[in-house]
């Protein structure tokens, strides 16, 4: 590897270290409200209490919609949690100034599109579904539907706008307006000129896979399967409606007749036959568009959550990540939303992901041959799949194939896991820090007042790009190496340097958060 490709990769080892930290918070903030929301939103819709009266008791039904409306608060705001969390952590200095701007950059991005949309009419008319038209509400504002993708976008511009200019001097008259003040301000052009570029850009992608899920309803067996690819692959960055809903309401996914009513979409046609009751069998659609989630959500991820806890290596580790991965496996397993374990996969490696799709992939190709028949209406966990499966029976159904088909997914995708964890060395949760344990049991050297010490044996604020620290680490991101005097950093208390890159990580042990807290007084001091 030349040398300009060693500093590239180290760069960019750099920024997925800090981009994978800022994720984990909303990460983390997913299981419960996602167990709130499914729950709530399988046990109140209109199908189930039809078909189970006895979910009707109105005691039950304020309940879950107060579960709903908790989980739906925090889904809808994912895009601009996901914003929040990215610019605060790739911010090099005075995060909360940049979680402002985030919030503001969202704003402006999508309030932009809007007003686009409707200077040009293309704003859903009354009766017409947003969806169809690849738009949807956010925040009491109708724009293009970019789900977590345009969180993420609106995180990463507004990060880079603030390490640029947080810093920046005006002249005296204009000076109140300079430094961390300038950054919601400039944050606000950006955010307008990448609202202007989404609105162009956006529709194309939408167009083209909406195209693409035209020829998948006519390729059969091999059809579910660039179907299941697509779905998954397009969830997470929030695209994936754009993806799913011809099949679900319109004729890509099938035309029947049920009741003496032809009815488009194999879930229009599903929640009629449910009503239906000379329903003898679900159609057949179902099988190659649908059933195939169940395999994922009882077996494929609750297996990777095993596999990523097995591939924790130290048993102390693993037992502080047991609640985190237990409650991960749970929300998907009971509930069907599985954004806390595909974000893990994503962030901790691009692969992992990768071939989770692929496996989501295969159990619909495993469902469209065994003809399983298991409609859904938000997820595709345990409760749906009692309520639409085992409830319905086997004859309707065919789910006693989703046991048979998911035991073996279950083991295949544990092992497939525990190599690909290894292999990688990815940083799934419970593996991001191979020495923390036993750093966090190390005595501290550090004494109180060392702040300057340390900025001088980091060369000075001149040779310091961001500073930041993990349990037991000052993770510091150096112009010139050759400048630091670690000896220097070991007077100060130390314990230990490691060096990659530009990426210097000082071990102090489980007292770094004290001495972060004294840099960044002594810093703010300098700049008073």
């Amino acid at each position: 590897m030349s040398i300009k490709e060693n500093a590239l990769a180290n760069k960019s080892f750099g920024v997925a270290q800090k981009l994978g930290k800022s994720i984990l918070l909303p990460i983390a903030i997913l299981p419960v409200t996602g167990l709130f929301l499914g729950i709530a939103a399988a046990l109140t819709n209109k199908a189930v209490l039809k078909a189970y009266p006895i979910l009707a008791s109105s005691g039950l039904q304020i309940f879950l919609q107060i579960l709903n409306a908790i989980g739906k608060s925090v889904f809808d705001a994912l895009p601009l949690i996901f914003a929040v969390g990215i610019a605060v952590g790739l911010a090099k200095a005075d995060k909360g100034t940049s979680g402002l701007a985030a919030v503001v950059g969202y704003f402006v991005l999508i309030t932009t599109i809007n007003v686009l949309l409707k200077v040009t009419n293309q704003l859903p008319g009354e009766g017409v579904d947003p969806k169809s038209l690849g738009q949807g509400m956010q925040f009491g504002i109708m724009t293009l539907q970019m789900g977590v993708f345009g969180g993420v976008l609106a995180g990463l511009y507004t990060a880079w706008v603030h390490n640029r200019f947080y810093k920046l001097k005006l002249p005296e008259v204009l000076a109140f307006f300079g430094g961390s003040r300038s950054v919601p301000i400039i944050t606000t052009v950006v955010g307008a000129a990448f609202g202007v570029l989404m609105f162009f850009v956006w529709p194309v992608i939408g167009h083209l896979i909406g195209s693409f899920g035209e020829l998948a309803s006519k390729l059969g067996v091999f059809g579910s399967f660039i179907y299941g690819l697509m779905l998954r692959t397009l969830y997470i960055c929030g695209l994936h409606h754009v993806f799913y809903l011809p099949f679900w309401t319109t004729a890509a996914g099938g035309v029947t007749e049920v009741a003496g009513k032809v009815t488009e979409g194999w879930q229009n046609i599903f929640l009629a036959q449910l009503a239906d009751p000379s329903t003898i069998h679900f159609y057949k659609n179902i099988a190659l568009y649908n059933s195939g989630r169940y395999i994922h959500m009882l077996f494929t991820l609750p297996a990777v959550c095993l596999a990523m806890y097995h591939s924790i290596p130290d048993k102390k580790k693993r037992k502080r990540t047991f609640g985190f991965i237990l409650s991960i496996a749970l929300t998907c397993f009971i509930t069907g939303v599985t954004e806390p374990i595909s974000f893990a996969l994503l962030f901790a490696s691009p692969i992992l992901f990768i071939v989770e799709a692929l496996l989501f992939a295969l159990g619909f190709v495993a469902c469209a041959l065994t003809g399983v028949t298991i409609g859904s209406t938000f997820s595709a966990g345990l409760i749906e799949f009692l309520l639409f499966g085992v409830f319905q029976g086997n004859s309707k159904t065919g789910y006693v194939w989703i046991l048979i088909l998911g035991i073996p997914f279950a083991i295949g995708t544990y092992f497939i896991y525990r190599f690909l964890i290894a292999k990688l060395n990815a940083k799934t949760p419970g593996r991001e820090e191979d020495n923390e344990d036993s750093e966090n049991s190390l005595k501290s050297g550090y004494v109180s007042g060392k702040a300057k010490d340390i900025i001088e044996a980091l060369g000075g604020m001149k040779n310091i790009e961001d500073i930041d620290n993990c349990a037991t680490r000052l993770r510091v991101t150096i112009k010139k190496i050759a400048d630091v005097d670690m000896e220097g950093l070991k007077k100060t208390g130390a314990h230990n340097t490691l060096v990659r890159g530009k990426n210097l990580q000082v071990i102090y042990g489980p007292t770094v958060n004290i001495v972060r807290v004294e840099i960044d007084e002594y810093i703010e001091s300098l700049n008073n």
